[in-house]
């Protein structure tokens, strides 16, 4: 085994919806994408970065003396301040913190580490028809591991999806897809223009590299994230269905929007672009199911 240390900021156990049957989710950091509603803000940077989460703050102040860089201080109000630019995501901090409101996401583990953490739930795997989910983040942005883990987890008999966003070189794609058992395709606009909006990046190569994988063979299962005003139309519905049947692309899963990650972003000094949009009612989601299934779609709303 290479020696290669994915950064690595959540593996999930019992995972249901990232493919079939009782999964293990690692989720790497790095993304390329900056969608504005992401539930994993956490997953953009692909470095390890601070979270502080002050609602669970104390206000104890400990952690500014425990900092080796002082890229933590205190305003006039008392409120703490911590300098994003400066902190190198050491962790000293959190030693000092009794209330558990700092923490670091993101660390480095060997292919090893993981395999051992995955392993753990073979039994579950076996009786359940699951397995492992790579995840993000996007995996494509660390390849070397992602080659690696996907690989090893095939020698281990061990069921392998590849959840990917689809933005990356085709070269590291088609490789990956040639380890992965399933294929879990993010398509967030049919329209570049909005993609871009919505995202940071066009679509152009997201839906190119969706119809080279599903000339492969490759079982692929279309995922969209349906965001209230934003691609849920009726028009975009009706293009995505029609770029699905024209590519033999006929499963799609529906994940209705949610806020959850909002004290994510806070936790990271980030805005939340899309406060106070309320999630999709249930008639919407029915709706926009009712489209996609009328156009001959295998929907599993998730």
């Amino acid at each position: 085994m290479k020696n290669t240390k994915p950064i690595i900021f959540d593996i999930q156990k019992f995972s249901v919806h990232d493919g079939p049957g009782i999964r293990t989710t690692v989720f790497f950091k790095g993304c390329p994408l900056k969608c504005l509603w992401c539930s994993n803000p956490e997953s953009q940077n692909p470095k390890p970065e601070l979270m502080y989460f002050e609602d669970h703050c104390t206000h104890c102040y400990q952690c500014i003396e425990a900092c080796p860089l002082q890229a933590i201080s205190k305003d006039d109000d008392g409120q703490l301040v911590h300098d994003r630019k400066t902190c190198n995501a050491c962790g000293d901090c959190i030693e000092e913190c009794l209330a558990d409101a700092i923490a670091v996401s993101g660390r480095e583990m060997t292919v090893e580490e993981v395999c051992r953490t995955a392993e753990k739930d073979m039994s579950y795997y076996r009786n359940s028809g699951g397995g492992v989910t790579l995840s993000g983040g996007e995996p494509t942005s660390q390849p070397e591991a992602m080659f690696e883990l996907l690989s090893k987890f095939g020698e281990m008999g061990i069921h392998t999806c590849l959840d990917t966003c689809g933005f990356a070189a085709w070269d590291i794609l088609k490789e990956a897809v040639t380890f992965a058992d399933l294929v879990l395709m993010d398509i967030k606009h049919m329209d570049t223009g909005a993609h871009k909006r919505l995202t940071g990046v066009g679509n152009e190569l997201i839906l190119e590299n969706t119809k080279n994988i599903a000339g492969m063979g490759v079982p692929v299962i279309i995922r969209v994230p349906l965001i209230p005003g934003l691609n849920d139309s009726n028009e975009n519905i009706n293009q995505l269905g029609q770029f699905m049947k024209a590519h033999n692309l006929p499963s799609v899963d529906l994940l209705p929007y949610h806020c959850f990650s909002l004290s994510k972003h806070q936790a990271l000094g980030l805005t939340y672009m899309l406060e106070g949009v309320a999630d999709p009612e249930q008639d919407e989601i029915q709706r926009v199911a009712d489209l996609l299934e009328g156009l001959g779609l295998t929907v599993t709303i998730v």
